[in-house]
């Protein structure tokens, strides 16, 4: 991976936002979610605590919308390596179409806390409110490009939900998962209304262009 004077930029000022949080905090978690537009396959949420010192920064990270798919690898792999701890949770679209999308977020997000190795004191999470746990919690909109360790939370969900994807293609070529990881993009929704749906598809989320 070669780093630009920007993608240095951008990591150093997210991770100064998580700095000022160790002011009160000691241990702390990110927290985002991968998934929750797709028309097909789960929502897939991530948390990590990540180290706040200034040796063991990953440069590069940021807002995983927003870092390119080769980067977004590498960068997995690393924060998988350098994590204090991580935990990555999927909910499938039985779920979703039974309890709703929000609900099916923020019952990962309580998996992921929950299920860390570590407790943190409070958790920081992208845009999602009152998620049902006993912890602190610091909703931030635009998180995944505010905090640090949401944007390694946001690269973890993002990679492994991409992975399961490219997975699913396999099984079922005929939608292009593997280039629209389910969302509705031109080809998908044509090869719904011409194949039908596949069990991985979110009934709730495809009525519209089923006719």
């Amino acid at each position: 991976m070669k780093l630009t004077k920007k993608m240095i930029e951008r990591t150093n000022k997210i991770f100064e936002y998580d700095k000022n949080l160790t002011k009160k905090y000691k241990i702390f978690c990110g927290i985002d979610e991968a998934g929750r537009g797709p028309l097909a396959g789960p929502v897939v949420v991530a948390s990590c605590i990540m180290p706040i010192e200034e040796d063991k920064i990953i440069y590069g990270v940021f807002d995983s919308k927003q870092v390119t798919e080769k980067v977004r690898e590498e960068l997995y792999e690393k924060i998988k390596n350098i994590a204090l701890a991580f935990c990555i949770k999927e909910v499938d679209q039985n779920t979703i179409d039974e309890i709703n999308i929000l609900n099916a977020t923020k019952l990962a997000m309580k998996q992921v806390i929950e299920d860390l190795s570590l407790k943190p004191e409070l958790a920081v999470v992208d845009a999602v409110k009152n998620i049902s746990c006993d912890i602190e919690q610091l909703p931030i909109i635009k998180g995944d490009a505010t905090s640090y360790s949401i944007a390694c939370a946001s690269i973890l969900a993002k990679v492994y939900r991409d992975h399961l994807m490219t997975e699913y293609d396999k099984k079922y070529p005929q939608y292009g998962f593997v280039r629209n990881k389910g969302y509705g993009t031109t080809e998908h929704i044509n090869a719904l209304k011409t194949e039908g749906p596949c069990e991985i598809h979110r009934k709730s989320f495809i009525k519209n262009f089923m006719g």
